[in-house]
């Protein structure tokens, strides 16, 4: 019998990937293509819906060269959560001011309707419940808002259906207007069994989305992996290089397929305290541009600050939980680059290896290692340097966007060795803002006991051992270390029916590829350090007050 295989499509921030999996979860081959990011103003961040199924078609093509297309069984795709307008024509709509029809996405990251989430918050809706009690400018209602009260007639009016990215994808697939649980739940206030609450689209001033039942926004709902209508397209087979019919599962969004690809990975043998536990004492954390935490739980458990509980919005028929941080992954490239040490650090990696460059980060990592006493964890180096990380405001579980960075500690010094202890400084502050999450959700009901990793800065061994020694948990890394891929691909393998279950499906296509273990010996050093750490919000809403004074 032929070898099966499934496609993966994952959309991130700033490219597109596919991988060819396995039924057993390997990647036989990948792809990437970078997409066009456009900031036509402050915290105004655009995409285009055309640009990225073009690539999306590219990667794809590229990955199951070679392979019988009747050998690929299914596809899955997962996506940020970014906002895609089309009109009745299913044309793009421009989401800028300057009307260019390309620019029809708005961000995940894009904030400019910070002022109509502050607004929603406070209606006190009774479906705040479920997103932490705080709307976040990073989902849809605010965004929605924010078009058609500042471009009503080149946008608002001219709009017919909107999309999250996730659900775009699997339209363009299938034709299906179907959209996933996944995003409506987590980013649109849907909550099933009982839909959509008119009654709070109509006191934030959206009534006209109420209009023919729900049709701009969906009203046919179902669970992730899910497939879709008749399978794929004639014209969206021709486009990705598959057979007309394939199967097609409902979407995730790429944090969701990121947990699909390491929550449910079979422990047994490792000797982690979650073994011989349920699912639910397992937190799946997303590390790459932001992070996301995901962690779920049979019944529904509110977390302030927190997202959720969503029904089914990751693995069928549990509650999920979603915590976050609005820049990891892009607060470390910030605070490196911005250091007058930089070039300097370029320098000296580029001359470690002269043809191919060292990457910074292992450059930075073994630089520390040489300005630690040999009988003292690197960890301890920063005794001095602390860092409130929220350079782009809180997503959890403060769920305060206006928050801003702190850096306590600063000398006049602009060496390698200070770029060094800047850049520990931040990965020990994201480590503690993944605490924070941990300490509300354990309130809340939680009993969390190992992390999951997956994303790019699960790349990182100190990110990685960092997050272990602050937490005081273990550390699981994948054996597939583009777990998000995986993900998305077993969205592909649910919808082809190879797998009965996402949850069977998870455990046959994940695997452990490394446990990093918490060390005792700076326990008492983070303790000390979380506690200068949770002082440091305090202070800055202190100053806050201070200045709004008259």
């Amino acid at each position: 019998m032929a070898e099966m295989f499934y496609v993966g499509v994952d959309v991130g921030t700033a490219s597109v990937r596919a991988a060819l999996v396995t039924r057993e979860g390997l990647l036989k081959s990948s792809a990437e293509e970078p997409i066009n990011i456009w900031e036509p103003q402050s915290d105004h961040f655009v995409q285009s819906s055309s640009d990225i199924w073009a690539k999306c078609c590219i990667v794809v093509k590229r990955v199951v060269n070679g392979v019988e297309r009747s050998q690929i069984r299914g596809i899955g795709f997962d996506a940020t959560c970014s906002l895609v307008v089309l009109d009745e024509h299913f044309q793009p709509v421009s989401v800028c001011h300057s009307g260019d029809s390309r620019k029809n996405v708005v961000m995940w990251m894009d904030h400019r309707a910070a002022e109509q989430a502050v607004r929603i918050t406070n209606s006190g809706h009774q479906v705040l419940s479920r997103v932490g009690g705080v709307m976040s400018p990073e989902m849809q209602p605010p965004k929605l808002l924010w078009l058609k009260e500042n471009l009503k007639e080149s946008c608002w009016n001219k709009a017919a259906h909107f999309f999250d990215l996730p659900d775009f994808l699997s339209w363009k697939a299938t034709g299906s207007l179907t959209r996933s649980l996944c995003t409506l739940v987590c980013k649109w206030t849907y909550c099933p069994p009982e839909g959509w609450d008119d009654s709070f689209w109509t006191v934030i001033g959206l009534a006209d989305l109420v209009e023919n039942n729900y049709s701009k926004i969906g009203n046919v709902t179902c669970s992730p992996g899910s497939s879709l209508g008749q399978g794929m397209t004639s014209e969206a087979a021709a486009d990705l290089g598959l057979d007309p019919g394939t199967a097609v599962g409902a979407s995730l969004i790429d944090a969701h397929a990121g947990g699909l690809g390491v929550i449910g990975v079979d422990v047994r043998g490792f000797n982690l305290p979650c073994e011989n536990q349920p699912i639910t004492s397992r937190m799946a954390m997303i590390c790459g541009t932001s992070t996301c935490h995901m962690a779920i739980s049979q019944k529904p458990l509110f977390v302030p600050g927190v997202w959720g509980p969503c029904l089914s919005a990751m693995v069928p028929d549990f509650w999920l939980n979603e915590g976050g941080q609005s820049a990891t992954g892009r607060l470390i490239d910030h605070v490196i680059k911005g250091h007058a040490a930089y070039t300097q650090l370029q320098e000296q990696a580029k001359q470690k290896c002269p043809y191919t460059g060292e990457n910074l980060y292992t450059y930075l990592n073994r630089h520390l290692d040489s300005m630690a006493d040999l009988t003292s964890p690197v960890d301890l180096l920063t005794s001095s340097l602390h860092v409130w990380p929220d350079f782009h405001g809180n997503r959890s579980p403060l769920a305060d966007p206006t928050l801003k960075g702190m850096v306590v500690g600063l000398t006049c010094s602009q060496t390698l060795d200070d770029l060094a202890l800047l850049y520990l400084a931040t990965v020990q502050a994201l480590a503690f803002g993944t605490l924070h999450i941990l300490k509300a959700l354990e309130e809340a009901g939680h009993d969390i006991k190992t992390l999951f990793f997956c994303g790019g800065l699960s790349k990182n061994p100190l990110y990685v051992k960092v997050h272990a020694n602050a937490t005081g948990l273990p550390v699981v890394l994948p054996d597939q270390m583009e777990a998000v891929l995986v993900g998305a691909a077993v969205l592909g393998a649910c919808a082809s029916q190879d797998y009965s279950s996402i949850q069977e499906a998870m455990a046959k296509m994940a695997k452990v590829g490394k446990v990093v273990l918490p060390d005792n010996k700076v326990k008492c050093f983070y303790k000390r350090k979380f506690s200068v750490f949770l002082r440091l919000v305090d202070h800055q809403r202190e100053y806050q007050t201070l200045m709004s004074q008259n």
